[in-house]
């Protein structure tokens, strides 16, 4: 294990560090001052199982905007804000839940320091760290250009700034379009502050790319035992960020509540459409919040054996199908009943275990 242990951050209704569950962050890409757009659009973030949101507040009139968002909203609210304190404390004094800065572009110390105290007297933290794109040509000349050691020394003297200021309610995020640089700099500032870690692979690309970039960087720093909330960035629609991040924790074994399809991959055995079937089931659970593992598999050969640990299953058969359930076969249903049945079978497990809670 990498990272020592981390302190408690309260975001809102959300504790991350100090081994609470790692929270999952997007960020809106709709005009912070169309209010209806961005509450629709955090509102099915929600749905999707956002658990903290951020938004750019570029200017006063933005920061006017957070109580009427806040009204309608029912996750924490974070503020992004760079160049301008006045913008920063706006934001603060309108309700905001967390800040994200980055103390070397707000201004001379006079000025961090007017944001520190609304800080402070608002009770809320706020993020600070270190980006690929944005290090000073004094840390770039150092170290002969955006590498994990300057990530991590320029996100150090962030944090200073504000520990200097008597301000520890603090988030540390260092970002870098580059998987391998960003697991190298969380390793290295893990060990050396007692911060929850924001992790993110920054500018990823569209969604394929940046599911990999993604499930490779932050899957090896989760995996390490680092990181205590994540955002995936997409560009597009933010509710693909909020999938990924699920699939991501929950193909590190980080997220109970919530479904996991296993499917084989297919060989000349198969008779039956299993990549059917198994996009079906996985666009049919996607929002059912309760623990449960679901197989969908070609063939008696990698049916009940291979996938015993499922709750439930099929293996598909010629014109048929096995339904199974932790490895016993139940009985055999024809081809053009398995999506029912095996749709009716994950809703009453879900509402069994739903009760059971």
């Amino acid at each position: 294990m990498y990272g020592m242990k981390t302190k408690t951050v309260k975001i809102g209704g959300v504790n991350i560090g100090e081994g609470n569950k790692i929270a999952i962050q997007s960020m809106t890409n709709t005009d912070t001052k169309k209010v209806r757009e961005t509450v629709a659009q955090i509102l099915a973030l929600e749905q999707a199982g956002c658990e903290i949101v951020r938004s750019a507040v570029y200017d006063e009139e933005c920061a006017r905007y957070i109580p009427k968002i806040k009204d309608q909203i029912h996750i924490p609210f974070v503020a992004d804000v760079h160049f301008d304190a006045n913008i920063a404390v706006a934001a603060i004094e309108n309700g905001v839940d967390k800040i994200r800065i980055n103390p070397g572009n707000i201004g001379n110390e006079k000025k961090v320091m007017r944001v520190v105290d609304a800080a402070k007297a608002a009770g809320i933290p706020i993020r600070v760290g270190a980006n690929a794109g944005s290090l000073s040509k004094d840390m770039l000349d150092k170290f002969g250009g955006p590498t994990p050691e300057a990530l991590v020394e320029s996100a150090l003297a962030n944090i200073r700034i504000l520990e200097k200021a008597g301000f520890d309610n603090i988030v540390v995020s260092i970002k870098s379009s580059s998987a391998p640089v960003c697991v190298k700099a969380y390793r290295g500032i893990s060990k050396l502050v007692p911060y929850p870690l924001h992790l993110g692979v920054t500018e990823a690309g569209t969604y394929n790319s940046a599911v990999v970039k993604s499930a490779v960087g932050l899957g090896s720093l989760l995996l390490d035992g680092i990181g205590d909330t994540i955002r995936v960035s997409i560009t597009g629609d933010p509710v693909q960020e909020v999938h990924a991040a699920r699939d991501i924790l929950k193909s590190c074994g980080l997220l109970q509540n919530s479904v996991e399809i296993i499917s084989c991959p297919t060989c000349g055995r198969c008779t039956i459409d299993i990549e059917k079937i198994a996009t079906s089931i996985e666009r049919f659970t996607k929002d059912i919040k309760v623990p449960m593992k679901i197989a969908v598999m070609g063939c008696a050969v990698n049916g009940p054996g291979e996938a015993r640990e499922a709750d439930l299953g099929i293996a598909g058969g010629r014109g048929e199908g096995l339904l199974f359930a932790h490895g016993e076969v139940l009985r055999k249903v024809d081809e053009f009943d398995i999506l029912p049945e095996l749709r009716r079978m994950i809703l009453e497990l879900a509402e069994e275990r739903e009760q059971s809670n």
